[in-house]
């Protein structure tokens, strides 16, 4: 139990630590999944359209990252970051969203 516990420990600080800046994603893959995953645009129309989002978002959490509660950034780093595919677009949504939840 005591390895258990300190390993929560040592993985809270490196979440943290990660959360100091906002942090770099695959988005080309991410996107190419994405619409790998959807249908009716054309592929290359809706690459580039997701591409262009997340660039956006990732412009806007760069200018916002600091205004946001480091514990909201670690958490929603961390829940971005389950599942294979991270989005800027989801991250800032998720940081929106806990702060509307204050």
């Amino acid at each position: 139990m005591p390895v258990s516990i300190s390993m929560m420990i040592v993985s809270t600080q490196l979440v943290v630590a990660v959360a100091d800046n906002v942090p770099k994603f695959d988005i080309a893959r991410s996107c190419k999944l994405d619409v790998a995953a959807t249908a009716g645009l054309s592929v290359d129309q809706s690459l580039k359209s997701c591409i262009n989002d997340e660039q956006q978002a990732r412009r806007q959490l760069a200018s916002q990252w600091s205004k946001f509660p480091s514990s909201n950034r670690a958490s929603c780093t961390a829940n971005e970051s389950v599942g294979g595919t991270p989005s800027y677009v989801s991250l800032l949504t998720c940081l929106q969203m806990s702060q509307g939840a204050r």
